[in-house]
């Protein structure tokens, strides 16, 4: 275990080594052989990594190393680690979503997204824990600041491995809150960007499921996306993710709401007073902070998701059934018993039970379309505090509800199809809490220049 200090942590990094890479001081394979050597020594207890594969990685690595000497790289990520998520399908790896079913499914094809990062010279080298087929039942990963605590989900796997120092990025994938809870459980800054503008390639996903990048560092995090944006554009019929190809440059907002969302009755005092301090330190630097009794308009968008969790898990259970009745049917089973239960609550939805929950995101979406004029964006938290304690499931007793932790301060973005930027600028007890900044749909790049601002002139609070 090891104490978490936002002031202090030094996370790894990949665009501070492309100024050695030209200069010939170093080299994409020797950086990625440091990031297996850093595997090799924490993933026994962290346990974030799936499947490895060493060989394509090396030759990529090689590639990579080969053409930074001759000046001539493909990308500002040429030569990257990249870590999958194990639900993206991966030419040279299995894809097993951690579900019992799928045991040993290797579809030898690269999802949009793995292969955007392939023609830009990075290396996805392995792929990462994801809680089975994305939803609520764990995988083994634990959090690199404290084992006994969950990193966070679905994208479990990747948050860790990037806190863990293992590589600089990772890839996510996001329904509720699987890239910016984990992000935030572990320290990482992770963009969830507006709903579509990553493509998602082939995989089963539903209408608000995302891809996304974790990384040690906004400049990766921002780098990786664009690149995969520019080369795979955005899912079917939505626009690509929009912004410089250079990360954007840092912005102070003029004025920010405080979305509290049905998450707010759940903080513990130590997470919300770290916040409060937060915010206060964010008005001293001139950014004025919004609440909802002061904006009628920001309590018409609090009202409006005051029931997103529900709102959320009903819109995907149903589209999400099919899928998971079909993997029963062909298998005879092969779902866990978490798994089953969510199958069996959404076969007992009717038609008009899933067209009700879509009319109240739709309503949720215009409610905050409504507060576009009156702030530059909203802040919350990533989660109601820092990684709860997770220990397995006890035989005999009623499975944990929520064994990678509480998405309550997630639904919101994810219903409202908004960018969402993680920035980890909390710490409680010694364990990372993270906070979200969230815009308007395809403010994705405007959002990363706040949270560039804030992580660059605000100081992180620890309490």
């Amino acid at each position: 275990m090891s104490t978490y200090d936002p002031r202090t942590f030094q996370a790894l990094t990949f665009h501070t080594a492309r100024e050695d890479f030209a200069a010939g001081k170093d080299t994409p394979r020797a950086y990625l052989e440091r990031c297996i050597e850093t595997i090799e020594a924490r993933e026994p207890v962290v346990k974030a990594i799936v499947s490895i594969n060493l060989e394509s990685a090396r030759e990529a690595a090689d590639a990579s190393s080969k053409r930074w000497k001759e000046g001539r790289p493909l990308s500002p990520i040429d030569g990257m680690p990249v870590g999958v998520k194990d639900l993206l399908e991966t030419r040279d790896m299995p894809t097993q979503m951690n579900c019992e079913a799928l045991e040993g499914n290797f579809p030898k094809r690269d999802n949009a997204a793995v292969w955007a990062l392939r023609e830009a010279g990075a290396v996805p080298f392995c792929k990462t824990v994801t809680a089975e087929l994305g939803g609520s039942h764990p995988g083994p990963t634990t959090n690199p600041f404290d084992p006994a605590r969950t990193p966070g989900g679905s994208s479990s796997g990747s948050a860790a491995a990037v806190a863990a120092h293992m590589m600089p990025a990772a890839i996510g994938s996001q329904v509720g809150g699987s890239i910016i809870r984990p992000a935030g459980f572990c320290g990482n800054f992770a963009l969830k960007p507006t709903q579509g503008a990553i493509n998602r390639g082939e995989r089963m996903a539903t209408s608000m499921s995302t891809h996304g990048m974790h990384a040690g560092s906004i400049e990766d995090m921002w780098q990786a996306s664009i690149e995969i944006a520019r080369r795979a554009g955005g899912d079917r019929g939505s626009r690509a993710l929009l912004g410089p190809a250079p990360p954007p440059a840092a912005f102070k907002p003029a004025r920010v709401g405080v979305l509290e969302t049905e998450g707010w009755a759940r903080l513990d005092e130590a997470s919300r007073q770290a916040f409060e301090t937060l915010l206060e330190s964010m008005a001293a630097a001139g950014v004025e902070i919004v609440r909802r009794d002061e904006s009628r308009c920001l309590d018409l968008l609090e009202n409006a998701v005051s029931e997103a969790g529900r709102i959320c898990l009903a819109i995907t259970g149903w589209e999400n059934r099919w899928y998971q009745r079909n993997i029963v049917l062909e298998k005879g089973g092969g779902l866990s018993a978490r798994a089953m239960a969510t199958l069996e609550r959404a076969e007992a939805m009717t038609v008009a039970d899933y067209e009700a929950a879509l009319t109240e995101r739709r309503q949720a979406q215009l409610a905050h379309e409504g507060i576009r004029a009156e702030v530059d964006a909203l802040i919350t938290l990533a989660s109601p505090g820092p990684a709860p304690l997770w220990a397995g499931d006890v035989p005999g007793e009623p499975l944990a509800r929520r064994p990678t932790g509480d998405a309550v301060f997630n639904y919101a973005t994810s219903m409202l199809f908004a960018p969402a930027v993680s920035v980890p600028m909390l710490a409680v007890g010694g364990l990372p809490v993270g906070i979200q900044f969230v815009g308007q749909q395809h403010e994705d790049a405007r959002m990363t220049s706040f949270a560039g601002w804030l992580h660059a002139n605000v100081a992180p609070v620890s309490v």
